[in-house]
């Protein structure tokens, strides 16, 4: 057996674990398999990388020397393939793009847009309940684009090769089971929403819920929320009269529920679309956020509690140019 990357990269991840059963569930194997080869490894280098202790795994003198010497090659070999990987795509025309989304509006919008700039690219599609994940997978080439999101005051982090494009900001509204008093009410105050039971998002790298805290902590009062819930979920425990939450302006009501504007707008979302610069979207960007910009606003226009919050305001959506 001849030595391989995976084999260095093994070792390293004992080391940094600083046992084996840790680097078994890090890589994802059984602690007998791991045990396995690195005995393998051994054999095959000649002598102990790692001194076995009851509180872990110790480098031997021996182990030091190749742990060196592995965490010297391993950070080049993964930038090789890194830029190879960029290169190869830039080199060819593409054949499929990845998008990624949270949740909101804007991915079909954008999936569209994709293909009428691409005719003929496959286009895929995945989402994820925080935007930071996403965001990590445009930077590493594991998506084109992606469809993001961040809070006042905790806005996305940059990221190299990355374009951040804030897209809109819109006010965040209430939800609330459709026989609520309050949903009579043309508009809500959060002190009003605060005397209710909610349901909110579980703690996430967005730190929405972090954010509605906050908030809620100017007047001196916490939401008291015994469900934590997402999605479906989460709109269902509010159409059974169970709770009160928060969600995007532009959400669409379904029967159960209601949305209502906050008096005041104390809270807000930012839409973000994020895009590698030197992908295939890159020569595209212009003409994809023309298409998406205008099916946000058609979004806008077709949200009942937005169109009427937005008619007593400027009568326009706050799509940023």
């Amino acid at each position: 057996m001849d030595l391989e990357l995976r084999h260095l990269r093994v070792v390293c991840a004992i080391a940094e674990a600083g046992s084996l059963t840790k680097a078994a569930a890090a890589l994802r194997m059984t602690q007998p398999g791991l045990s396995a080869q690195l005995r393998r490894i051994e054999t095959m280098l000649g002598g102990a990388l790692f001194d076995r202790r009851r509180d872990g795994a110790v480098p031997t003198g021996f182990g030091e020397l190749v742990l060196t010497r592995a965490q010297s090659i391993l950070p080049g070999v993964d930038g090789l393939l890194a830029d190879t990987t960029r290169a190869a795509r830039r080199m060819s025309a593409p054949d499929r793009v990845r998008l990624g989304s949270v949740g909101g509006p804007l991915l079909g919008h954008l999936i569209l847009a994709v293909r009428e700039s691409l005719p003929g690219t496959e286009v895929t599609a995945r989402s994820h309940s925080s935007p930071v994940p996403l965001l990590e997978d445009v930077a590493a080439g594991r998506l084109e684009a992606a469809v993001l999101g961040d809070n006042p005051h905790d806005e996305l982090l940059p990221h190299d090769g990355v374009a951040l494009v804030p897209f809109a900001t819109e006010p965040v509204f209430a939800l609330l089971p459709a026989a609520h008093p309050l949903a009579a009410q043309e508009e809500v105050d959060l002190a009003q929403l605060l005397d209710e039971d909610w349901a909110v998002p579980g703690p996430d790298r967005d730190r929405t819920r972090e954010y509605w805290s906050s908030v809620c902590a100017l007047t001196h009062r916490r939401p008291f929320a015994p469900y934590e819930a997402e999605g479906r979920q989460l709109i269902e425990i509010v159409r059974a009269g169970l709770a009160v939450s928060l969600c995007q302006a532009t959400f669409i009501e379904v029967p159960g529920v209601a949305v209502r504007p906050l008096a005041g707008n104390p809270l807000h979302y930012r839409h973000v679309l994020a895009w590698r610069r030197d992908g295939p979207l890159a020569p595209h960007h212009t003409e994809i956020l023309t298409r998406v910009r205008t099916g946000y606003a058609n979004t806008c226009a077709d949200s009942p509690a937005y169109a009427r919050w937005l008619k007593r305001g400027s009568g326009e959506a706050p799509v940023e140019s």
